[in-house]
């Protein structure tokens, strides 16, 4: 029987003395030789059974969970939080619970640790920004620190390792999930999973205040079909391992510690079975060396996708593909003893995995001492909702905000009469997003407070709800127009709740749900002026604001300090900066509209549209475009400035702007760079980002921004598909936006040597 040597040995093992574990070196987060000299020497004395232990996670839900625990059968446990709740008996303390666990573990025959596992995505206690709105900060070194104070909370009640970031482009905002990322390009999806990375681990995962990150879901699931949450995806070759795949492969640079395949079918084969993917890819060409885990239930669902007869198959080629650990589902645990008995999952296929799920343990510093995390009970009591934490929610999010339209309106006056309508003008709860772990609605500042504190006594602030998010009751709305026409300007709060964003909540509408816009259209009939805040977890289709209402502030979903946010920024005590991470369409048939688009052979001529490519009843154009964003101050762009009109193979091209505030107030511009390849062996997008700098002037600076381009960045795969670079004309462009028209040109030179030696110049 094929594997029947090695099912031998594995049965001797089981059978087979065992001894108390060696003590460990005090721990690193490099790959030493203390590390693996340890983990060798562990893995000598432990028994089938609690090898396939360690690849078991299981919840609070599982009936046996203790006794597994004390078994030594169970690797950690996950979903420990969700949505401000701790797992485990209904009201316990977090820190209490994960103590008692470890415990439970202490107890074991060997005593490995266990591993603690939440969604800590944008926040534990303290609630920050969405991911998307984080995106929109375009400020990496904000989104750093942001998930650092995260994971000082997460760890300090006890939490070693989160279920983020997760890093799947999107260019459909029908998806619920896109809320959970970066948007709609690999560039700025890249920076910002590396930032995301480096403020979760930190310097070293053995520090007390550092978790372990999980880059999630490898690969493609922002791709799925209708925007519809678990549907196949099929992006083709060259979109996937140009498009999809950087921001997955810069999490993992960064060091990410794990890794977390899609639910979904990619091309016709579910990623938690994919070998092509998980192993070739990821390891042999990217060279990771963490641990592989499943998403929820994912293994046994290869049975329903078709790829797999039965449990023990799915658990069988989940292995073989390379998925070291099975979350929740129990299917490792159940099946994969028998099959190593009989000889059909080889034991050099558990080792591997074990492997890799000891050595993150040891990395954590959990050999070292188990109950490192959460050790500190007054630090884990000090450490959640600090004021220094809410003052770094309310920065964030005025940073995520983008103001898309103001026709002069904005900033508003304190003082006066203010109409605040719409039901997401007093909500609490549907700011705090999807997956917001341990945060508590009643500790969410709503844009109703916030706009009261901020004017105090010197306004009258008058509120109406109007109508509810997604109902059809319309009798609040006379009320809501009543008070708008008594008002000096109204503040319309309107977008989405939790129940149309995050997982298993697509959309297949983009307009405001329910009697929204029937809300803003009567207050706009009023003739009071209307400012609209946007309060949502996608881009929306908002066509017939953008062309009526008087302002539009994207406040995406906040978190804690919304209100606060929102505030400073309709009253100028900040001004806005954001600038959108994904295109938004006038209309959902639109959809998918992203700014990387390929040129087309028939381009709308608008004097002659005939068989040109065209809607016939709308523009081409989105209604705002990726990277957009307004300011109470304007900005200038100078020519562009190139240090060669030549760049060499191994050689770098400066490029240079001018940026002026021209206005009259200090203001953030996030300046772009977007190089287009004009010819190459295959049709190249319009555009695509290659850099941005966030820079920040006072009326009437200039600032000189330099860039830096290396024929790396010119890269793609090319006809052949091979990866590498052609030689030929470039334009950049350099502005505000992705519509930016500063621009010059240069050429990328030939590799001489590579010609000669048969390859394409730039090959790799």
């Amino acid at each position: 029987m094929m594997f029947a040597s090695l099912a031998a040995s594995a049965a001797l093992m089981v059978t087979g003395a065992v001894t108390p574990p060696p003590a460990p070196e005090p721990p690193s987060s490099l790959n030493g030789p203390a590390m693996h000299s340890f983990v060798d020497k562990l893995m000598q004395r432990m028994t089938l059974e609690e090898k396939i232990g360690q690849l078991t996670f299981l919840g609070a839900d599982h009936e046996n969970l203790d006794e597994l625990i004390r078994e030594g059968r169970v690797g950690g446990s996950n979903g420990v939080v969700v949505n401000g709740k701790v797992a485990g008996k209904p009201g316990s303390d977090l820190a209490d619970y994960l103590h008692h666990l470890q415990e439970l573990a202490m107890q074991s025959r060997l005593k490995i640790p266990l591993l603690f596992a939440g969604d800590v995505t944008h926040g534990l206690r303290t609630i920050f920004p969405v991911q998307l709105a984080l995106a929109a900060t375009w400020d990496p070194a904000l989104v750093r620190r942001v998930h650092h104070a995260a994971t000082e909370e997460a760890t300090g009640v006890g939490v070693t390792w989160t279920f983020s970031p997760m890093v799947d482009l999107s260019r459909d905002p029908r998806w619920g999930r896109v809320v959970e990322g970066a948007g709609e390009d690999p560039y700025l999806g890249s920076v910002m999973a590396k930032a995301q990375v480096e403020g979760f681990q930190g310097d070293d995962l053995a520090a007390p205040d550092t978790m372990m990150a999980t880059v999630k879901h490898f690969a493609g699931y922002g791709a799925v079909e209708a925007g519809r949450d678990y549907n196949p995806a099929f992006p083709a070759s060259r979109q996937f391992l140009d498009v999809y795949l950087p921001p997955y492969q810069a999490a993992v640079d960064a060091g990410a510690g794990s890794v977390m395949p899609a639910f979904i079918t990619l091309d016709g084969m579910p990623a938690s079975g994919d070998r092509h993917l998980l192993t070739d890819i990821l390891r042999k060409q990217w060279g990771f060396q963490g641990l592989t885990i499943s998403d929820y239930d994912a293994i046994p669902q290869l049975q329903l996708q078709g790829v797999a007869a039965d449990a023990a198959a799915s658990a069988r080629d989940a292995l073989h593909a390379g998925m070291d650990m099975d979350l929740h589902s129990g299917t490792y645990l159940e099946q994969l003893p028998g099959l190593v008995r009989e000889g059909k999952v080889p034991m050099t296929e558990i080792n591997k995995a074990v492997r890799h799920v000891l050595e993150a343990k040891y990395r954590l510093g959990l050999f070292q001492d188990p109950f490192r995390y959460g050790k500190d009970r007054a630090r884990a009591k000090r450490i959640l909702a600090t004021p220094q934490h809410r003052k770094l929610a309310r920065e964030s999010a005025v940073e995520s905000m983008v103001l898309l339209k103001n026709d002069g309106v904005l900033p508003l006056a304190k003082h006066g009469r203010i109409a605040v309508l719409g039901p997401l003008a007093d909500a609490q709860e549907a700011l705090l997003g999807e997956m917001h772990a341990l945060g508590k609605a009643d500790e969410v500042v709503s844009i109703l407070s916030g706009i009261r504190a901020a004017v105090g006594d010197k306004a009258e602030v008058d509120y109406v709800q109007g109508v509810s998010v997604d109902g059809d009751d319309t009798s609040g709305i006379a009320a809501a127009a009543r008070a708008a026409k008594a008002a000096d300007v109204a503040v319309v709060v309107v977008g989405g709740d939790l129940s149309m964003i995050g997982e298993s909540d697509s959309r297949a509408h983009l307009d405001l749900p329910g009697r929204q816009l029937d809300l803003v259209k009567a207050v706009q009939a009023t003739g009071t002026p209307v400012v609209v805040v946007l309060a949502s977890g996608r881009p929306l289709a908002i066509s017939w604001m953008a062309d009526h209402v008087a302002a539009i502030l994207d406040a995406w979903l906040p978190g804690d300090e919304g209100g606060p946010a929102v505030a400073k920024l309709l009253f100028g005590d900040a001004n806005p900066s954001g600038k959108l991470p994904m295109t938004f369409p006038r209309d959902v048939g639109q959809v998918p509209l992203y700014y990387a688009h390929q040129p087309n052979p028939r381009p709308l001529d608008k004097e002659h549209p005939e068989y040109t490519s065209h809607y016939a009843d709308m523009p081409n154009s989105p209604l705002y475009p990726f990277g957009y964003g307004l300011s109470y101050t304007q900005f200038a762009f100078g020519p562009v400035q190139l240090s060669s009109d030549r760049l060499t193979p191994n050689g770098t091209l400066h490029v240079k702007v001018r940026v002026t505030n021209t206005g009259k107030r200090r203001g953030a511009e996030v300046v772009q760079l977007y190089v287009h390849d004009l010819v190459a062996s295959v049709s190249r997008p319009v555009r695509q980002l290659k850099g941005f700098q966030r820079v920040v002037l006072d009326p009437g600076q200039s600032r000189e921004v330099t860039f830096t381009l290396t024929p790396a960045d010119l890269a793609f795969h090319r006809a052949d598909m091979s990866y590498g670079t052609e030689p030929g004309a470039f334009q950049v462009f350099v502005g505000g936006d992705s519509t930016a028209t500063a621009s010059a040109q240069f050429t990328l030179v030939a590799d001489k040597v590579a010609e000669k030696k048969g390859r394409g110049a730039g090959d790799k």
